[in-house]
C-alpha cells in the first residue's frame, strides 16, 4: 500500500465496515439505539447546539470586521485558483446541493400548515413566519460554520504549509500532540461526520430522484428502486472521482449551477412572479430582524414548541456542523490566494442569499398554489411535494426532467467531492488523494446511506447527523481558538518587522 495512506484511514475505514456490518445483519437493534442516541442529545443538549450555532456566526462578523480581514490565505504573492463564477459554483455544489431541491418547497410548505409560533397553521402571517424560519436553517448561521472551518483548513494548509486535516488546525494549541493519538481521533471524528453528512444527503437525493420517476413514469417508490439508484449513481460519481478536481468536480459544478439557474427563473417566471419578488423582501427583512431570537429559540415552557425546534433546528445545525470538515475542506481547497476578508464576505454573503431567494422562490410558490387556489401541496411527501407543484405549472415534464437531471448531477457532485475529501483526510492532507482511497471511500458512502436508510430513514440519518456532530462541534471551538492565536501571532510578527525596517 502506498505509503500516504495513514492510520486514520485503516481506523476509520475498520469502524464504517463494524457500522455497516451492524445495518445488514441487525437493523432493528441499529434503529432502536438510534432512536435513544437522538431522544438523548435532542432533549439534553439542545441549547448547546444553538449556542454553538450563534458562536460561529458572531465569530465569523468577527473576522469580517477584525485586523486579521487582510491576511491571505496562501502566500502573499498567491492568486486565486478559480474565476468567482465557478468558485461560487462549487461552493453550492458541494454546500447545500441536493438539499435545496428535497426541502425547497417540502420545508416551507411544512412550517405554513405547522408553524413554529402560536399563530394560525395556514395564514398569511404563518407563509410569512414559513419562510423566515427556512432562512433561518438556510442562511447565515450555516454558512458562518462552513466558513470559519474552511478558512481555518485554507489558512493552515496554505499560508502555514501544515497538512489540510483537523487535527492541524489546533497545532498552535496542542503543538506536536497532534500528529500522535489526540490528532488520530480527531481526525477520525472528521471522517464520520463527513461519512453520517454526506449519506443522508445520498439517501435524500435517491428518495426524491425515486419520487419523481414515480410522478413521471409510474415507477414504484420504495426502498428496492432507491437502492438502484444508489448504485448506478455510485458507479458515475466513482467515475467522476476518477477525474480529478480540475475536471470532474469543476466541469460538474459549472452544469449544476446552470441547471439549477435555468429551474429557479423558469420556476420564478412561471409562477405568481410578482407575489414571489414581494414574499422575498418582506420575509428577508423580517428574518434579518429576528435572527438573534430565532437562531437561540428552545421553548423550555412548551413541549410541543420544543419538539418543533428539536427536530429542525437542532437538526439543521448539527446537520451543518456535521458537513463542516467536508465542506470546509473542499471550500479551502478551492480558495487559494484569496485574504480572509473577502473569504468570509463571499462564503457569508452570497450564498445565503441565494438560497433565501431559492426558498422564496420554489417555497413561496407552493404557499401560493396552497393559500390562493387550493392545492393540496401540505398532503405530498416530502420527496415529492416538487413534483406535485410542476403539476400546477405549465410545461410540467419539462420542469420534471429538469429537476431530475440536476437532483443526479448533484448527487454525483456531492458524493464525488465527498470522496475527495475523506481522501485528503485519510491521506495526510495529500491535494491529491489516489483512486483506491476515493473508490473505497465512495463504496463507504453509498453502504452508510443504504444502511441508515434500512434502519429508518430520515430518522435513522437525523440521529447519525446529531451525534456524531457532537463531539466535532467542541473541536470546532477550539479551531476558532487556535486560528485567533495564530491570527495574533501573525500581526505581531507584521509589526515588528515593519519597525525593524
Amino acid at each position: 500500500m502506498r505509503k500516504e495512506v495513514t492510520s486514520v484511514f485503516w481506523i476509520s475505514l475498520v469502524i464504517a465496515c463494524l457500522f455497516v456490518a451492524w445495518g445488514v445483519l441487525f437493523p432493528s437493534n441499529l434503529e432502536q439505539a438510534m432512536g435513544v442516541a437522538q431522544g438523548f442529545f435532542l432533549v439534553n443538549f439542545g441549547w448547546f447546539y444553538q449556542l454553538v450555532a450563534t458562536f460561529f456566526l458572531i465569530f465569523a462578523l468577527f473576522l469580517i470586521f477584525s485586523r486579521y480581514g487582510k491576511i491571505k490565505l496562501g502566500k502573499d504573492s498567491d492568486k486565486p485558483e478559480f474565476n468567482n463564477i465557478t468558485w461560487f459554483a462549487m461552493l453550492f455544489s458541494a454546500g447545500m446541493g441536493i438539499g435545496l431541491l428535497f426541502f425547497g418547497v417540502s420545508e416551507p410548505i411544512s412550517h405554513f400548515v405547522t408553524p413554529p409560533l402560536d399563530i394560525e397553521p395556514g395564514s398569511s402571517e404563518a407563509a410569512r413566519t414559513s419562510l423566515r424560519y427556512t432562512y433561518l436553517h438556510w442562511g447565515f448561521h450555516a454558512w458562518a460554520i462552513y466558513a470559519t472551518i474552511a478558512l481555518a483548513l485554507a489558512y493552515y494548509k496554505f499560508r502555514k504549509d501544515l497538512p489540510g486535516l483537523m487535527s492541524a488546525t489546533l497545532y498552535p494549541l496542542l503543538g506536536e500532540k497532534t500528529k500522535g493519538p489526540i490528532g488520530i481521533t480527531i481526525d477520525v471524528i472528521a471522517v464520520f461526520a463527513t461519512i453520517f453528512g454526506v449519506a443522508a444527503s445520498l439517501g435524500l437525493g435517491s428518495q426524491q430522484i425515486n419520487g419523481g420517476l414515480s410522478y413521471l413514469f409510474g415507477i414504484p417508490n420504495h426502498f428496492g428502486i432507491q437502492l438502484i439508484i444508489i448504485s448506478i449513481v455510485t458507479i458515475l460519481f466513482l467515475i467522476s472521482a476518477g477525474t480529478g478536481i480540475k475536471k470532474g468536480i469543476k466541469y460538474l459544478s459549472n452544469a449544476n449551477m446552470i441547471l439549477a439557474v435555468i429551474l429557479l427563473f423558469t420556476f420564478l417566471f412561471l409562477g405568481p412572479t410578482v407575489f414571489l419578488l414581494d414574499l422575498f423582501t418582506t420575509t428577508l427583512g423580517t428574518y434579518i430582524q429576528n435572527l438573534p431570537s430565532m437562531g437561540l429559540r428552545l421553548s423550555p415552557f412548551n413541549e410541543e414548541r420544543a419538539a418543533w425546534v428539536q427536530g429542525w433546528t437542532i437538526f439543521y445545525w448539527a446537520w451543518w456542523i456535521a458537513w463542516a470538515p467536508f465542506v470546509g475542506t473542499f471550500i479551502a481547497r478551492v480558495s487559494k490566494g484569496r485574504t480572509v476578508r473577502e473569504f468570509v464576505v463571499a462564503v457569508l454573503l452570497v450564498p445565503t442569499l441565494v438560497c433565501c431567494f431559492w426558498f422564496a422562490v420554489f417555497g413561496g410558490t407552493g404557499i401560493h398554489f396552497e393559500y390562493n387556489m387550493g392545492a393540496d401541496v401540505s398532503g405530498q411527501s416530502t420527496e415529492t411535494a416538487l413534483f406535485y407543484v410542476f403539476q400546477q405549472m405549465p410545461f410540467t415534464s419539462v420542469l420534471s426532467v429538469i429537476t431530475l437531471l440536476l437532483i443526479s448531477t448533484f448527487f454525483i457532485t456531492s458524493a464525488d467531492s465527498a470522496t475527495f475529501v475523506l481522501g485528503m483526510q485519510t491521506t495526510n492532507g495529500s491535494l491529491n488523494p489516489t483512486n483506491f482511497v476515493k473508490f473505497t471511500w465512495g463504496i463507504i458512502l453509498a453502504l452508510s446511506a443504504v444502511v441508515l436508510m434500512l434502519s429508518g430513514g430520515l430518522s435513522a440519518m437525523q440521529t447519525a447527523i446529531i451525534v456524531s456532530a457532537f463531539p466535532l462541534a467542541i473541536i470546532l471551538i477550539f479551531t476558532c481558538i487556535s486560528m485567533v492565536k495564530s491570527f495574533q501571532q501573525e500581526v505581531a510578527a507584521t509589526k515588528k518587522s515593519k519597525k525593524i525596517s
